[in-house]
């Protein structure tokens, strides 16, 4: 009797996950069905138990939120948000003096940016885990994350652009990475009528180079191209190494109304871009030397400090005056995403109002341009003949093609914006093989190592812009989702759906063991360089120079040296220079004043950071540690005391019963 009661329970459990999951749909998403709900547990596949680690980094740009999130695959936990064009008062990040230069622009400080592409670093055109790339899409920038660290390191300005979309795309070896204009401006920059677009508006590509060593990047030269609205980007690997493929849309050269005006043309164009012949030109002096302005704002590990150099000029190579730099590839109308296989052969640019993915031959375009096959010229760049350069053509596989990456055995996925569905199809014979559905109008899909020459055809993320009845509703706005598949085997199976942060446009993904060993644990002390730094409890004082006060203070479990400082008066500017004497992983330490107008301090072991405070009134206001550091982190606190500005009293500052007076 017991054991007839729980077969019972148990069958009525199982039914009752059955008619669960029927009411999700088919989750493996496979248009060949499934062999049993249960039979492909997709729980199982993404669970990761505790204690062990995900497979893979996956780093998610964030849209409008102006940062780089980073989550484990499969599990689809979020790790890190790691800030780089917005502020952000959890790590401190635009609030402290040592970061605020990053943010430094022709236009002034600019604490926000709409970031859309991150790019690992490569080497052999394998991602190599050292750096990631993002690009500012507003204000034209490009920035660099070391992942060592996890923190933005670099952040150059990008000049005589507007809308830095087609960015920041790498070559095989990292040699350079690109940023091509979204909107066509003004070139030189002036104030002209908009109406006189197609005379004196112009786009430029830049070819920004990255020191093989330290990551360092400068702008290496631009090309100047007709102002056509450049889209995306990518390199050429393998055999087209040293080409770098853009997408065009507005060839017509429209400037309002985009959405008719600019799809009148049967076709559009990839322009393909010969880096090593304009490295060629640059050498031979056959460049313009233009006036610019834009900042290269660079973080100094050392000195824990990033400081902001203003550039006044640019190389621009004409393509009129450089034959063999551009050829322009027709593309049928208003393609977005521009994607290569890891051979290097084929180019696939997928005009999102064309019926059919037109793929290109690289070798194909090579022969066309030894035998000058062009159908006519644009502003000195020829146009080659679209039958002579098409591979071939994927027939209605449906309905707004975006974007395409490759498993490494032969197979592209393309991802349909209109249609809500990822197609897998095959290179060479252009059939498709394999459809899934996604929740819903999916963008930009990834994976790991998809755009390079050794994919990981394991997993893939579809990157959705819209999650109605996905989630928990939390208001007008829903999350962005992105959703995990297995493409291991035939048919792609969906495993998981988890939210993102911001609007995430594209994503890169990596295996953990590329990057995992290299991470930094602690900044040595010995090492700090900080102008500012304290290198121990002797050090710690307090300093002033007319109302200029520097509190050069230490933070060790669990108290601060000086913990109460008076002599501070109305008026002052008061840093408070503060170094984490941790030598131990993962034991940041935050600091917090009552009444500051910025944000806190989050300082890392053997870290110095800068904290403006200027007070307005007087009184004693308390600081203390913001990160849980220790059994007594609540007695991690100060005071500081703040009198009138014609106050007489001296400063003061102690710890404990030792007092220093100035």
């Amino acid at each position: 009797m017991k054991n007839h009661r729980i077969l019972f329970n148990l069958a009525l459990l199982l039914t009752s996950g059955l008619i669960f999951l029927s009411g999700c749909g088919d989750p493996s998403g496979s248009s060949g069905g499934s062999a049993g709900l249960l039979a492909d547990n997709a729980a199982s596949q993404v669970y990761v138990p505790p204690g062990e680690y995900d497979e893979f980094y996956g780093f998610f740009s964030g849209g409008f939120s102006g940062q780089l999130s980073v989550y484990g695959l499969p599990s689809g936990r979020l790790f890190k948000v790691i800030p780089v064009f917005s502020l952000d008062g959890e790590k401190g990040y635009g609030f402290n003096e040592e970061t605020k230069p990053l943010l430094n622009t022709s236009h002034g400080f600019v604490p926000w940016d709409d970031a859309h592409h991150p790019e690992l670093s490569q080497t052999g055109g394998t991602t190599d885990g050292r750096w990631i790339f993002i690009n500012g899409n507003n204000t034209p920038r490009v920035a660099r994350i070391d992942l060592t660290t996890f923190e933005t390191a670099e952040i150059i300005e990008i000049p005589n652009s507007g809308g830095n979309h087609s960015s920041p795309f790498t070559t095989e070896n990292s040699e350079y990475v690109v940023a091509g204009t979204r909107f066509g401006v003004p070139y030189p920059q002036k104030d002209v009528a908009i109406n006189s677009y197609a005379e004196n508006f112009r786009a430029m590509q830049t070819f920004i180079s990255v020191d093989p060593e330290n990551g360092e990047m400068d702008i290496a030269f631009q090309v100047l191209l007709p102002a056509f609205d450049f889209d995306l980007s990518h390199s050429g690997k393998g055999k087209s190494h040293g080409w770098t493929f853009f997408t065009s849309y507005n060839t017509e050269n429209k400037h309002s109304l985009l959405e008719v005006a600019a799809s009148q043309n049967d076709k559009d164009f990839i322009a393909a871009i010969n880096w090593k012949k304009a490295e060629e030109y640059i050498k031979e002096g056959k460049f313009h030397e233009v006036p610019a302005n834009y900042a290269h704002n660079v973080y100094n590990e050392k000195t824990h400090t990033a400081t902001s150099t203003m550039k006044d000029k640019v190389k621009v190579l004409i393509p009129s005056e450089c034959p063999g730099l551009v050829y322009f590839l027709p593309t049928p109308k208003s393609p977005h995403g521009v994607d290569v296989d890891p051979s290097g052969e084929y180019i696939v640019g997928n005009g999102k109002l064309s019926a059919d993915l037109t793929v290109h031959s690289f070798s194909k375009m090579l022969k066309a341009i030894e035998n000058k096959a062009f159908d006519a010229e644009i502003e000195g760049i020829p146009v080659l003949k679209f039958e002579e350069v098409v591979a071939g053509v994927v027939k209605e596989p449906g309905l707004g093609p975006l974007h395409t990456e490759f498993d490494g055995k032969g197979n592209a996925y393309t991802t349909f914006f209109i249609s809500s569905e990822i197609v897998k199809w095959k290179l060479g014979t252009w059939e498709v093989v394999d459809r899934v559905p996604c929740y819903y109008s999916v963008g930009h899909l990834m994976i790991p190592g998809g755009d390079s020459k050794t994919p990981e055809g394991k997993y893939m993320v579809a990157l959705n812009k819209i999650t109605k009845d996905r989630y928990l509703p939390t208001g007008p706005e829903v999350c962005h989702s992105a959703q995990l598949y297995d493409i291991s085997g035939e048919k792609m199976k969906l495993l998981l759906d988890f939210p993102t942060i911001g609007e995430p446009h594209y994503a890169q993904g990596i295996p953990a063991d590329r990057i995992q060993s290299k991470s930094k644990k602690f900044y040595p002390i010995e090492e700090n360089e900080h102008p500012y730094r304290a290198m121990g409890e002797k050090d710690a004082r307090v300093e002033r120079s007319g109302n200029i006060v520097h509190v050069y203070m230490t933070t060790i479990r669990s108290h601060f040296a000086p913990d109460n400082i008076e002599g501070i008066k109305v008026g002052d500017k008061v840093y408070f220079h503060v170094t984490n004497l941790e030598q131990d992983y993962d034991v940041p330490h935050g600091f917090a004043v009552m009444g500051a107008n910025n944000a806190e301090l989050l300082v890392m072991p053997g870290q110095t950071e800068t904290f403006l405070w200027e007070p307005k009134k007087e009184g004693v206001f308390p600081f203390y540690c913001t990160d849980f550091c220790s059994a007594l982190h609540q007695e991690m606190q100060g005071y500081i005391r703040v009198s009138n500005q014609n106050s007489n009293i001296a400063l003061k500052w102690g710890l404990g019963e030792d007092e220093t007076i100035q």
